[in-house]
């Protein structure tokens, strides 16, 4: 039997014996169980990775290679893209969220399983990324097709989206409320109440299934809570944080378009490589996910930020390692870039988190050994982790509970919320959108311009009216007359042999002289014709379109193809459809 026999034996069966509600609810959960197997199995891939060059790496002999492995990743990676992706692979949350304002949530069904494969030869190979977005770009497919597959509605398939999305990171940290609040904050264009329980059933068995299948806790944090003399410095820290934010987001965006000018992939994933391989030579923490030095730093082994390094001669010196620190954090989102800018995949979730831990850490240990307080280091560590995804991200809620879920470290909730709030303040403030919604703000895709968001559901091609009767130059006004006597429009487009538009005669204008009868002959349609105030190419954002309307105060505009002219389209028209998608979009009760 085949697979869409059996699609469509379970749509006939659900359609008569299950609600729509009900049958989101199951399928919230098989979206959840594959969604999870899939972090489950990338993190298993990278942990073998890594524990295979690890082991490479103990002979002294073979240490040249730290130089090369990521190299070797990003490549490896260049070529899956190339060879099976046709050079594209829609990278990171942003290409989600477009998938999300442009093409109704419909997402390929090869990232279901394409950004495991790339993003665990890039990570595992030493790749200065994080798993996160690639795991949230599969979770997002899995949700997207399972969706696709059973027939559902936009509004159905963009929430068994949002419930891949949580699922993933749930799986992926271990931290199932944290996952809700990521896809309620960053994924969700709209949200109601209703589409709480999906996305807590998802994220919850996703969390199950990695508490079953990967047990390990991220990261442990020994902690006796907080003290209340505290709280300037952690205002402090969280002004710092967002400040810091700022520097990533613009740090991030300027390295990767300066490797978009590159045009050959692989010239581009050799330079690319090497830069990443030297920064990773002098400085090894900037390996992989950064993970590891997050866990030294929380037990207090700082020194091994300057362990296997050109530095372990300073290891003694107890300011030497808040340089280095300070070095660390200043260049970690530069090879994060790089690396994602070469070729490689992965994400900043990671990076942010590791720099965000490195500022806390400098924070701490500097004040400690100045003598001026008595600080809890390991607490600044964890505040400086949720100042980062807050400012970074722009979303403070998914990093306070994500931080305390990973970590432990649930009595530091107050630190938290300070450190996350002014991060995100400060961050805001300066960037006002976060480094997701950049690329979407500055394509009219911003969840906060809803108008515009659902205007690019719309596509001009097929709001093109095709039923005006054209007219050549050469027409006499009799014989426009006695078009316009069999037309139901008052526009009349004028075309010359191969199909370009010259002009337009409108109704309006010719009515004066329709009925001169001595004139029928002696003027023609070339003299009649006017210039129409603007051209629209078939291909241009619907958004664009309706400024075009209200720049020229039109209500039908011609419309092009390849510079042939097609049809034109109606403002009226797209208004119509418009409402029809609004209302569509603003029905979030479940049926």
């Amino acid at each position: 039997m085949k697979f869409l026999d059996i699609i469509d034996k379970v749509n006939s069966w659900r359609l008569r014996h299950i609600s729509n509600k009900n049958f989101l609810i199951v399928v919230s959960i098989i979206v959840g169980i594959i969604a999870g197997l899939a972090a489950i199995l990338l993190k298993t891939v990278v942990h073998y990775i890594q524990h295979f060059l690890h082991w490479v790496l103990e002979d002294e002999k073979f240490n040249f290679l730290l130089f090369a492995f990521p190299l070797i990743g990003i490549l490896l990676t260049v070529y899956y893209v190339q060879r099976f992706r046709k050079g594209k692979i829609g990278r990171g949350i942003p290409s989600i969220l477009i998938s999300i304002a442009k093409r109704s949530s419909n997402i390929e069904r090869d990232k279901t399983y394409s950004h495991i494969i790339t993003s665990a030869l890039t990570v595992g190979f030493g790749g200065s990324a994080g798993l996160e977005a690639p795991i949230v770009v599969t979770g997002a497919a899995i949700g997207s097709i399972t969706a696709k597959d059973l027939k559902m509605n936009y509004r159905e398939r963009t929430l068994l989206l949002a419930c891949g999305v949580a699922a993933g990171i749930s799986a992926i940290f271990n931290s199932p409320i944290a996952g809700v609040l990521f896809a309620v904050e960053v994924i969700l264009v709209e949200f109601s109440l209703p589409a709480f329980v999906p996305l807590l059933i998802s994220s919850a068995t996703a969390a199950v299934l990695s508490n079953l299948l990967y047990k390990d806790q991220l990261f442990f944090l020994i902690t006796k809570g907080w003290h209340m003399n505290a709280i300037p410095l952690y205002i402090v820290l969280g002004i710092l944080m967002g400040l810091v934010s700022v520097y990533v987001t613009r740090t991030a965006i300027f390295t990767e378009e300066l490797f978009k000018s590159k045009k050959k992939p692989y010239l581009k994933a050799i330079i690319g490589g090497i830069i990443l391989g030297v920064m990773i030579f002098i400085l090894p923490p900037l390996y992989g996910e950064g993970y590891y030095s997050i866990e030294n730093l929380l037990s207090g082994h700082y020194e091994q930020l300057l362990a296997n390094s050109l530095f372990t001669s300073f290891i003694g010196n107890h300011w030497f390692p808040i340089l280095i620190a300070v070095v660390i954090i200043l260049v970690k989102m530069v090879a994060t870039s790089v690396t994602i800018g070469a070729g490689g995949n992965g994400g900043i979730f990671a990076p942010s988190l590791f720099i965000g831990a490195l500022t806390g850490f400098v924070f701490a240990h500097a004040l400690n050994l100045l003598g001026i307080i008595d600080l809890t280091e390991a607490n600044f560590i964890v505040a400086g982790m949720a100042g980062a995804l807050s400012g970074v991200m722009h979303a403070p809620l998914t990093a306070i509970f994500l931080i305390a879920e990973i970590t432990g470290g649930y009595a530091l909730f107050v630190p938290l919320m300070i450190v996350s709030s002014m991060s995100f303040l400060i961050s805001r403030y300066f960037e006002p959108y976060s480094i997701y919604m950049r690329k979407l703000a500055a394509k009219g895709l911003h969840k906060r311009d809803r108008d515009k968001i659902v205007l690019n559901k719309i596509k001009l091609k097929d709001m093109v009216e095709t039923d005006f009767v054209n007219v050549t130059t050469e027409n006499t006004l009799g014989e426009l007359v006695d078009k316009i006597a069999h037309s139901k429009r008052n526009i009349f487009p004028v075309l010359d042999e191969d199909n370009h538009l010259l002009g337009v005669v409108l109704l309006d204008s010719i009515r004066e002289i329709m009925f001169h009868h001595e004139k029928y002959n002696t003027l023609f349609v070339k003299d009649l014709m006017t210039q129409p105030p603007s051209i629209l190419d078939v291909n241009e954002e619907m958004h664009d379109v309706m400024k075009k309307f209200d720049t020229y105060n039109s209500w039908n505009l011609p419309v092009t193809e390849g510079n042939k002219y097609i049809g034109f389209v109606s403002k009226s028209a797209i208004f119509t459809k418009y409402r029809h998608l609004l209302i569509k979009q603003s029905d979030q009760h479940f049926s």
